[in-house]
C-alpha cells in the first residue's frame, strides 16, 4: 500500500509541472484569438465577421485588448495557433472536437437548403424530397449533407467544392451562391452560419434549415470555444462568460442572420 501511494505522489508530481506550463501558455494581458482571415461571415481580418465581435465583447467583459493569430482555417490549423501556444481562444469550434478542449456551447445551428424565392424548389424542406432529383446541387465535398444527398440517389445531381480551402484566394460558399441566384445551381446545401449571414443580404434567396432529417449524418451542431486541453480554469472562465452574457450573444449572432436552433436541432429559436 505504501509503495502504491508513492507510486501516485511521483506520478502527481511528474504530471501538476506538465499542467502548470499549458495553464501558463495562456496570456494575461490581451484576449488572444486564433482565427481565419477570411473566413466570412464568420471572421475575417476587418474584424467585421460575426464572431470577431463576440471576440470584442470577451475582450470588453475581461478588460483586454483583442489580439488576432491570423491563419486558414485547415488541416495545421490549431496545431499552428491555438496549440503553438501564439493564442489562447478559437471563437467558433464544433462541440466534441478532439483537437480541442471544449467550453460550453453557445450556439447551436444547422446546414440548409439555399433556393432561389421564387424557385420552384423553394418549399423543400428534406433532402430526400424527390423534388431535388435532376436538379443541379452544391455541395461542400466531405460535409454532413454529402453523405445525405448521395443516400438519397442524389449523387449525380450534386456538384461538388472543396472542403478545405483557403478563402483568401478561393469562395466556395460564394461561387455556390452566385450561382443559385443565376440559376447554374437550382440549390445549395450550406452550413447555416455561412449562408444565412449572406442569404439575409440577398433579396432574392432563402435559406431553410434542415431539421427534418431521419437518416445519415446530423445536420445540426452545437458551437462552442476551444481551448488546450488541460487549460480548465482557462475554460471555466470561459465558461462563465457565456452564461453571464449569453443574451448579448444571442444578439449577434442574430443580427448578423445566424439561424439559431434549439439545443435538440428540431426547431427554430424565436
Amino acid at each position: 500500500m505504501r509503495r502504491a501511494l508513492s507510486l501516485i505522489a511521483l506520478l502527481t508530481c511528474a504530471v501538476a509541472p506538465a499542467m502548470a506550463q499549458v495553464a501558463d501558455l495562456r496570456s494575461k494581458t490581451e484576449f488572444r484569438v486564433c482565427a481565419d482571415p477570411a473566413a466570412v461571415p464568420m471572421s475575417s481580418r476587418d474584424e467585421t465577421g460575426f464572431e470577431n465581435r463576440i471576440a470584442r465583447l470577451f475582450g470588453e467583459k475581461l478588460g483586454l485588448p483583442v489580439v488576432y493569430t491570423w491563419f486558414p482555417q485547415g488541416p495545421g490549423f490549431i496545431r499552428k495557433t491555438l496549440r503553438a501556444g501564439i493564442c489562447d481562444v478559437v471563437i467558433g469550434y464544433a462541440q466534441g472536437d478532439e483537437l480541442v478542449q471544449n467550453t460550453n456551447h453557445y450556439y447551436t445551428s444547422a446546414y440548409g437548403i439555399v433556393t432561389r424565392k421564387d424557385s420552384p424548389l423553394a418549399p423543400v424542406d428534406m433532402l430526400e424530397d424527390p423534388a431535388l432529383k435532376d436538379h443541379p446541387i452544391g455541395v461542400v465535398a466531405g460535409t454532413p449533407p454529402a453523405t445525405n444527398l448521395a443516400r438519397a440517389g442524389l449523387a449525380k445531381d450534386m456538384r461538388g467544392w472543396d472542403l478545405f480551402v483557403d478563402r483568401r484566394v478561393e469562395d466556395p460558399v460564394g461561387d455556390m451562391l452566385a450561382q443559385v441566384k443565376s440559376g447554374e445551381l437550382a440549390a445549395a446545401v450550406i452550413w447555416g452560419p455561412l449562408a444565412g449571414p449572406l442569404v439575409k443580404q440577398d433579396p432574392d434567396l432563402q435559406f431553410t434549415p434542415l431539421l427534418k432529417e431521419t437518416t445519415g449524418p446530423r445536420m445540426f451542431y452545437r458551437i462552442t470555444m476551444g481551448v488546450r486541453p488541460g487549460e480548465d480554469v482557462w475554460k471555466r472562465q470561459l465558461n462563465s462568460l457565456i452564461r453571464r452574457h449569453q443574451d448579448e450573444i444571442d444578439a449577434i449572432l442574430r443580427d448578423a442572420g445566424v439561424p439559431l436552433l434549439d439545443d435538440y436541432g428540431k426547431a427554430l429559436r424565436e
